[in-house]
C-alpha cells in the first residue's frame, strides 16, 4: 500500500497545487468539482455529480461481496487574501485554501485510484465523498446525507491535515473530539439623541457594553467547570458620530461546546441576559441565535481501529490520543448517522516554515503529509472491509 502511495505522490502534489492555485469558496466549487469528477472518471469510477450543490459521490464496487465503507474529503476554500510566497500561490484575489482542503481532496483522489485498480480483488464497496461547503454553515455534509451518501454504509472515515501537529504524527480519540459551533447576533435598541444631552436618550452602546461584560460570566459562573465551553464576542458595532448617542448597537459572537446540555444552557443564558440587561438600561434586545454544527463524536470501536491500524500503516509515526479541539467540523453529521472516526494527520514542519495556523494568510503544510493521509484512509477502509470489527 505505502509503495503504491509513494509512487503516486508526485501526481498528488500536482493535483493539490492545481487546486491551490484555483480555489473556490463554499457553495461555489463548480470548477473544483468538475476537476475531481474528471479525475475519478479517468480512473473508471462511477460518479454522481451535483450532490447537495457541488458535492460528488464516487463509487468503487469490488468484484466480491462485502461491506460498504465511505471516505470523505472537503473541497472548499476561504475568503482570505493569500500572503504565501509559494510558486503555487492562489490566482484568485481574496480566496485561498487556508485550511488544507486542497490536500484532503488530492489525497482522496489517490485513495480512489488505489481502490479502482484493485476492483477485481476488492471485497465490498468503497464510497468516495467529495464534499462541498464545509467552511460555512449549514455546510455540505447534511445535503450529502439527504441525497443518499450514507445509504448502505457500514462505517465512515475522514482525515484533517493539521499543522499544529508535526509531520510524522497522527492522532484521534474516542468520544467528543471537536466542538459544536453556534453563532449569535444581538441587536440592542435604545433611543438616539445628542451626545450633549444624554439624559434624553437611551444609550445602546452603554447597554451593549454592560451585556458584553456580563456574557463573560456565562462560562465561568453558569457552566459546570468540568464541561469545556467557549463564549467569545467577535464584534460590537454601534454609532456613527462622536457627538451622537447611538440608537442601535449589534453584538456578535460564537459558542463552542462538547455536549448538548451545555450548549442549550449557554443559549438560554445568552437570551435571558440580553433581554434583562437591555431592559435594565431602558433599551430592548433581539437575539438571533444560529445553531451550527454539532460536536464531532468518534465511535469508540472505530477509534480503537485507528489505534490498531495506524502503527502498521505508518511505521515510525507517532500515534497519539488527540486533545479535544474547539474548532468545529461538519463531518460530525456523518458520525451522527454511522459508526466512524475522524483523524488528524500532522502537517506542520518548522524547518520548512510550515508554522502558520489554519485560516492564516500564510498558511501552508508539508505536502508529504498527504501520503500519510492517503495511507491511513486506505488502511482504515481495508481493515473495515476485511474484518468488520
Amino acid at each position: 500500500m505505502n509503495e503504491t502511495v509513494e509512487r503516486g505522490f508526485a501526481e498528488m502534489v500536482e493535483w493539490r497545487r492545481h487546486l491551490h492555485r484555483n480555489p473556490e469558496l463554499s457553495y461555489g466549487e463548480k470548477e473544483t468539482a468538475a476537476f475531481v469528477a474528471d479525475k475519478l472518471e479517468s480512473f473508471g469510477i462511477e460518479v454522481r455529480r451535483n450532490i447537495g450543490g457541488h458535492g460528488l459521490i464516487g463509487t468503487v464496487r469490488g468484484s466480491l461481496p462485502g461491506r460498504t465503507i465511505a471516505l470523505r474529503a472537503d473541497m472548499d476554500a476561504l475568503p482570505i487574501r493569500e500572503e504565501s510566497r509559494a510558486e503555487y500561490v492562489s490566482r484568485r484575489d481574496g480566496i485561498m485554501h487556508a485550511c488544507g482542503h486542497d490536500g484532503h481532496t488530492a489525497a482522496l483522489l489517490a485513495v480512489a485510484r488505489y481502490f479502482a485498480e484493485r476492483r477485481p480483488t476488492l471485497r465490498g464497496e468503497v464510497r468516495l465523498l467529495f464534499q462541498a461547503s464545509e467552511e460555512v454553515c449549514p455546510g455540505g455534509a447534511r445535503p450529502m446525507i439527504e441525497h443518499g451518501a450514507l445509504e448502505g454504509v457500514d462505517a465512515v472515515y475522514g482525515v484533517h491535515l493539521w499543522t499544529p501537529l508535526p509531520i510524522g504524527t497522527v492522532a484521534s480519540a474516542a468520544g467528543p473530539m471537536m466542538a459544536s459551533t453556534d453563532e449569535f447576533f444581538i441587536d440592542i435598541t435604545g433611543r438616539g439623541g445628542h451626545g450633549g444631552m444624554p439624559h434624553e436618550t437611551v444609550d445602546s452602546i452603554v447597554a451593549a457594553s454592560a451585556l458584553v461584560m456580563q456574557l463573560q460570566t456565562v462560562v465561568s459562573r453558569s457552566v459546570d467547570p468540568l464541561r469545556p465551553a467557549v463564549l467569545s464576542i467577535g464584534t460590537i458595532n454601534g454609532g456613527f458620530a462622536q457627538n451622537v448617542v447611538a440608537e442601535k448597537t449589534r453584538i456578535t459572537g460564537t459558542v463552542r461546546t462538547f455536549d448538548e446540555g451545555t450548549r442549550a444552557l449557554i443559549r438560554r443564558r445568552i437570551e435571558e441576559m440580553s433581554l434583562q440587561i437591555a431592559e435594565a438600561y431602558g433599551a430592548s434586545a433581539e437575539v438571533d441565535y444560529l445553531v451550527g454544527y454539532p460536536a464531532l463524536v468518534n465511535h469508540a470501536s472505530e477509534a480503537e481501529r485507528f489505534f490498531r491500524v495506524a502503527p502498521a500503516a505508518l511505521p515510525g509515526f507517532a500515534v497519539e490520543k488527540a486533545v479535544p479541539l474547539m474548532p468545529a467540523e461538519d463531518f460530525a453529521y456523518y458520525l451522527e448517522e454511522r459508526p466512524g472516526c475522524f483523524m488528524l494527520v500532522g502537517a506542520g514542519n518548522s524547518e520548512k516554515g510550515f508554522v502558520y495556523p489554519h485560516h492564516h494568510p500564510r498558511f501552508d503544510f508539508d505536502e508529504s503529509a498527504m501520503k500519510a493521509s492517503a495511507a491511513l484512509l486506505i488502511a482504515m477502509a481495508e481493515s473495515a472491509l476485511e474484518n468488520g470489527v
